[in-house]
């Protein structure tokens, strides 16, 4: 008997197998340069994969585009700061946008649920107290954010202050409506 998931990947095989044997893949030819020069830092909530690209008139090539959960930037120099500073130099960025979006699922995220989801699912509470007694509180490195505005911001300015990013790359946040796809500036530095 299969799995859900290998069943769930059985049927993207599938699919891709037909994708590149129609050759559909042609109409999304590009270079890995950014046509617009713009790099998007984006929340990986299902509502945006197709709606946030249309709603800033990209398409495939016009933009590097990353995504996290919340649209945050959690450590100076993490991979999401990396993937900034790689856009930024090697394929010549000008622009960082930072569209976080209305009813994030990152906005009052309750943690202490996650961690007993994690149990229940397999994950020991030894394992738990071993990362804690490491110095990572799991609840804090989970804990999303309590307004959307002022996480956008926050990730503007680590951005925008950040040592090895240059003066001249323009950084703004915005947030998405996840329904209609209006876009609202609340950070421009």
């Amino acid at each position: 008997m299969k799995t859900n998931n290998l069943t769930r990947l059985e049927d993207i095989l599938e699919h891709n197998k037909k994708f590149v044997e129609n050759k559909e893949y042609e109409e999304y030819e590009t270079t890995k340069t950014p046509d617009k020069k713009v790099v998007i830092l984006s929340c990986m909530d299902t509502r945006l994969t197709e709606l946030l690209p249309k709603a800033m008139n990209i398409k495939n090539g016009d933009a590097k585009i990353i995504k996290n959960a919340g649209a945050t930037v959690m450590h100076p120099f993490g991979s999401i700061i990396r993937s900034l500073i790689v856009a930024v130099y090697e394929f010549d960025a000008k622009d960082i946008m930072v569209v976080g979006h209305y009813g994030c699922g990152m906005s009052n995220l309750d943690t202490n649920s996650i961690v007993d989801k994690m149990v229940n699912r397999g994950v020991s509470k030894d394992t738990l107290s071993t990362i804690n007694s490491c110095g990572i509180d799991i609840n804090k490195w989970l804990h999303g954010f309590d307004s959307v505005e002022d996480s956008i911001k926050e990730s503007v300015t680590s951005i925008k202050n950040h040592p090895l990013m240059p003066n001249d790359v323009n950084v703004s946040g915005l947030i998405i409506d996840p329904y209609t796809g209006k876009l609202e500036v609340v950070e421009q530095l």
